[in-house]
């Protein structure tokens, strides 16, 4: 940011007042901002990859404005990306480190310790069945397909959209609402006891050895359109018995 500030005032004005931008008046200030917010909002969008948490940063890159010494500000423009750039990828960053202090509760990540104990092991496949159970009971099939794909596994929004046959704005819906229903824990199903054992199966088997396909197809089999008949669901459910 300090590269845009004057850093010699005895430097000789070159610009006319046509060509210039300055932002001292807080009216001024609020002009550039408005012109530029369109530009901003692509640029944190960008970053962020969604719309609400670059609707947020773009607000704070305005508050941010306010406090600033407006008086030494060379180039308005380049300092607003410049602020938007710094709070978007401010905004990854904590976003991440709260994900590392507070584990998901429904999605533990198995040891990849090859000196884990049988009691560790145990407890962590005890972990995974409590968090699938947590699954099966708030969630649709699609909210849980698309909240572990995501959020276990990273899967692009387009790829998740992609297997359920969703639009991609649609894919994302699914993750929020899920993630809306596992914090409020309304448990609204009852478990099915073969689909929580092959979904168990079916995490493990993707964390420990990557094992996505069988992941996906577990998944999928209840998530899949009505349009695509109830025949291939029971098929697909005699093979994972077979399996």
């Amino acid at each position: 940011m300090d590269t845009y500030l004057a850093e010699d005032r005895r430097l000789p004005r070159t610009d006319s007042p046509a060509t210039s931008s300055t932002i001292d008046d807080l009216e001024d200030a609020a002009s550039v901002y408005l012109k530029d917010r369109p530009a901003l909002l692509k640029i944190a969008h960008r970053i962020l990859d969604n719309e609400s948490e670059a609707e947020d940063v773009v607000q704070e890159v305005w508050l941010r404005l306010q406090c600033t010494d407006r008086t030494a500000v060379r180039s308005p423009q380049a300092l607003l990306r410049t602020i938007t750039v710094r709070l978007a990828i401010n905004s990854i960053q904590s976003a991440y480190r709260r994900r590392e202090r507070s584990a998901t509760p429904w999605l533990p990540e198995p040891s990849e310790d090859p000196d884990t104990t049988p009691e560790t092991g145990a407890e962590q496949h005890e972990a995974v069945e409590r968090a699938v159970a947590l699954l099966l009971e708030t969630l649709t099939p699609r909210q849980r397909a698309a909240f572990v794909l995501r959020e276990g596994f990273g899967y692009p929004y387009e790829r998740i959209a992609d297997l359920l046959h969703l639009s991609v704005v649609n894919a994302r819906q699914q993750v929020t609402r899920a993630q809306q229903h596992l914090t409020a824990r309304r448990r609204q199903q009852p478990v099915d006891s073969f689909t929580h054992r092959q979904l168990v199966k079916a995490f493990l088997g993707a964390a420990r050895v990557g094992d996505l396909e069988g992941l996906e197809r577990v998944l999928l089999i209840e998530a899949q359109p009505a349009t695509h008949g109830a025949r291939r669901d029971g098929k697909a459910r005699a093979s994972l018995i077979a399996s």
